[in-house]
């Protein structure tokens, strides 16, 4: 018998703990003319929650973001945005940045806010209010009478952005947005991301820029290729590469050597090797006793950088790579 979606997206995920989930899918499957862009993605996003979507240009994040909003509609699987199959009939309560951005550029800024909020439901007058009042938290309150054509790339970027918020939606999906932001820009919208979590919208974001994830997301899903190989919380993806422990000593050689793990290698003047499971009191304790002469010793853990190498593969690593230099004109 098949468990409930509810039940089934939770066991492919690790979040722990029993928050109500903003949005839960099961075995999405979308083909365009006979090619399969997406091949049975499990995931599940707890309300308030930050998600990223993670993985190289055309491996299936904006297919996956469109079929959870209603959008397009998957030929095999099971959506749902706060319970409801239908995200169309709840639409006031979501706010989504597509990839390709879009204003028109005869509209004052004040203006193209309050359209986007009226396209969810706001009255066109309490959006444009809205509208001057975000774009002065947010430093741009000069511009509100400015239209989309006079302003700068990461400018009009920001009001549509804004425009996607104004309405006051519990769900906020962006699909790379930080495509074509300068390091600056970038910065602020991390912690527009960070301010609407810790108000409890819940955000969900697609990006080919591990940094971003690393640095926001509690949860992430790994996509490669249109399948999902990892959809969980970040910590326990940079877990399933064992911690490397980095150790200096005064001596080379001694029998304090046979101690070390059977991975150690070494490099310049350091040991590295796996944390052993045993953890590294006795592994100190011979050092010691040995008389190694310990100088440091450090205990890093992986990077999401090289838990999505261990997870989606070389290959996929190396994609990610180039997506980040086109955009960069290198």
């Amino acid at each position: 018998m098949d468990k409930p979606l509810s039940e089934q997206a939770r066991l492919s995920n690790d979040l722990p703990d029993s928050r109500v989930l903003a949005i839960e899918a099961r075995g999405l499957v979308k083909r365009f003319e006979g090619t399969l862009a997406v091949d049975g993605v499990d995931l599940s996003v707890p309300e308030g929650a930050i998600y990223g979507i993670l993985g190289p240009n055309g491996a299936g994040k904006t297919t996956t973001l469109r079929m959870l909003l209603g959008i397009i509609d998957p030929d095999e699987g099971v959506r749902r945005v706060f319970g409801n199959e239908r995200p169309h009939d709840i639409a006031r309560l979501i706010g989504y940045l597509p990839e390709e951005r879009g204003l028109y550029p005869s509209m004052k800024c004040d203006e193209a806010i309050g359209f986007l909020g009226a396209l969810r439901g706001l009255a066109l007058a309490e959006g444009k209010r809205r509208g001057r009042e975000l774009l002065e938290k947010h430093g741009l309150g000069y511009a509100a009478d400015r239209q989309i054509r006079q302003l700068s790339k990461g400018m009009a970027q920001t009001v549509q952005l804004l425009g996607t918020l104004v309405h006051k939606p519990r769900l906020v999906v962006l699909d790379e947005p930080f495509s074509g932001l300068d390091a600056i820009n970038q910065g602020k919208l991390e912690q527009m991301i960070r301010d609407l979590a810790a108000e409890g919208t819940t955000v969900i974001f697609s990006t080919h820029v591990i940094a971003h994830a690393e640095r926001l997301c509690e949860g992430v899903a790994i996509i490669a290729g249109g399948k999902v190989p990892y959809a969980g919380s970040v910590d326990t993806a940079r877990d399933r590469i064992p911690a490397q422990v980095r150790l200096e000593t005064r001596s080379r050689g001694g029998r304090w050597r046979d101690a070390l793990p059977a991975d150690t290698r070494a490099e310049g003047d350091y040991w590295l090797f796996s944390l052993p499971e045993s953890g590294v009191e006795p592994l100190l304790r011979a050092l010691i006793e040995g008389e190694a002469g310990i100088q440091s010793l450090s205990i890093e853990r992986a990077g999401l950088h090289d838990a999505f190498v261990h997870i989606a593969g070389e290959a996929a690593a190396l994609a990610l790579e180039e997506d980040k230099r086109m955009e960069n004109g290198q």
